[in-house]
């Protein structure tokens, strides 16, 4: 049970991975999964939160990296530099700058996979049959069982919601249908915001969390509430009226007062923008002091601050291994 447990929340991690990246039009809502470099909201109270900025370029180990003195910070950042810089003439472009933003969120997703993939499958075979998973994960509930818990909503019903999901993403990963999977298969049973053809599980999971009273809809009191957890009596903060205006305006297409499947898709899997890109034209826009749309190495140690100051990730802990640096 301990294991399942310990388990159960690497899963809910990976929901939220999948779930917790803001749309672009208001930084409050977090469900878009165009991938968004960071967690941390880019905005608060209209005010810019520079640990955005430290998270999307660094990674994930920023406590770590607090810890490092500012000339330790500077001497490591100039290595990352350098990494950067691709075609070494001297200066990060804009594209080389984004290149790095996506690295420091594939590097998660890779580390993850291959530690979960050695768990599941310590013998390392080709492929983890779906039998041998749902064993290791849920003990000796079977996919009936789970079902029944499910009606009866008893003390195991959590974990009967967790196991048909898995059920389901695990058959939308499973390309080939022999209800195994190979480690490609894998990662998107695990990630799958990261796989074009799991994008419609997304969208059917956010739905179905979202959609309180279990009609297939999500209605506007859902969308907010799923935003935010007012006091009765309190005035609603003006970000949350503003999202009752996108909710209305841009997201209800048909305008029947819900979201259908299509529309929640439409809004959690934005077509027409690119959080990378657009964290990486912020960056050179803060940094670049001679204007001339790409970086040198002074100018961004001369701001060192904006990069690493105190979010950093996966370059984080890339950054705190002596035998890296």
């Amino acid at each position: 049970m301990q294991e399942f447990m310990l388990l159960l929340q690497v899963l809910i991690g990976f929901s939220v991975l999948a779930t917790a990246i803001p749309k672009p039009e208001n930084e409050h809502s977090s469900r878009v999964i165009n991938k968004e470099p960071s967690d941390e909201e880019h905005y608060v109270d209209s005010q810019h939160n520079p640990a955005y900025d430290h998270e999307a370029f660094l990674g994930e180990e920023a406590k770590t990296f607090d810890q490092l003195t500012p000339e330790e910070s500077t001497r490591r950042l100039g290595i990352i530099v350098d990494r950067m810089d691709k075609d070494q003439d001297g200066f990060v472009t804009g594209e080389e700058l984004k290149d790095w933003i996506l690295y420091t969120q594939q590097r998660y997703i890779r580390d993850n996979v291959e530690r979960q993939w050695k768990s599941h499958n310590p013998e390392g075979k080709e492929k983890l049959p779906w039998a041998e998973y749902l064993s290791m994960v849920y003990g000796d509930m079977n996919e009936h069982e789970a079902e029944n818990l499910e009606k009866s909503k008893d003390n195991n019903f959590s974990y009967a919601i967790m196991l048909k999901k898995d059920r389901r993403r695990w058959s939308a990963a499973d390309l080939d249908g022999d209800d195994a999977l190979t480690k490609e298969e894998f990662t998107a049973f695990l990630h799958a915001e990261e796989a074009d053809h799991m994008k419609d599980i997304v969208v059917l999971e956010t739905l179905e969390d979202i959609d309180k009273d279990g009609d297939g809809k999500v209605s506007v009191s859902e969308y907010i509430g799923d935003l935010y957890d007012g006091v009765q009596g309190e005035e609603e903060p003006e970000w949350v009226k503003n999202e009752r205006e996108q909710f209305s305006m841009y997201r209800d297409k048909n305008g029947d007062g819900f979201l259908d499947f299509d529309e929640v898709k439409a809004w959690i899997i934005p077509a027409d923008f690119d959080h990378a890109e657009a964290e990486s034209r912020h960056l050179i826009f803060e940094v670049d002091t001679d204007a001339d749309q790409k970086l040198t190495k002074d100018e961004i140690l001369d701001k060192y601050n904006i990069f690493v100051g105190s979010k950093a990730t996966d370059f984080g802990e890339a950054l705190t291994r002596h035998d890296e640096f």
